[in-house]
């Protein structure tokens, strides 16, 4: 099963608007999806005793992705980087199994007509240092607020193919590399 990752944890972001788009698009190729949604963080993982010892309420997030045949990583850009939460949770998460020759694939949004480049960058340099298999095809979603209406939906055809295709292209990556682990 592949896992969607919405990076932040801001209340009713387009982060959270995006993703249900490429929900959607997994959906319509029959390719189910685990989600971890970063507003569902239990408080307690914010303690500074998470570093030595993470709390309980914790384990489903970790067991959610190490039990992934590949990461769907759907980032905003915030101040020229990624959320700090999803950083955050990225350190929280065990080492090095968490990413070890898993697939990742990025899509990244922003108000900005770079659509994340940034925070992309950032994430496949993180996600290339933990050894993860980093999916080529990104797709990038600048000025957000103007192809995302007022009841969530996207209304950009072009991006919405987009977001099909690269579904397309990580679903049959990642079943590859499954097959290669066999």
């Amino acid at each position: 099963m592949l896992t969607l990752i919405i990076g932040t944890n801001r209340p009713g972001s387009n982060t959270a608007k995006i993703a249900r788009e490429v929900i959607s698009a997994y959906g319509t190729l029959g390719e189910e999806l685990q989600i971890v949604n970063l507003a569902d963080l239990p408080p307690e993982i914010f303690s500074p005793s998470s570093y030595a010892e993470k709390p309980a309420v914790f384990r489903p997030f970790v067991d959610k992705i190490l039990g992934s045949e590949g990461l769907i990583v759907v980032t905003p850009e915030y101040n020229g980087g990624i959320p700090g939460v999803l950083k955050y949770f990225i350190d929280m998460l065990p080492f090095p199994e968490s990413f070890e020759a898993r697939p990742v694939c990025f899509v990244g949004l922003a108000a900005g007509q770079w659509g994340a480049l940034r925070p992309v960058e950032q994430l496949q340099a993180i996600f290339g240092y933990r050894n993860a298999y980093i999916y080529p095809v990104r797709v990038f979603v600048p000025g957000v607020e103007a192809v995302v209406d007022e009841a969530g939906q996207l209304t950009d055809g072009a991006l919405r193919k987009r977001l099909a295709k690269q579904a397309a292209g990580f679903a049959a990556f990642a079943r590859t590399i499954r097959s290669g682990k066999s």
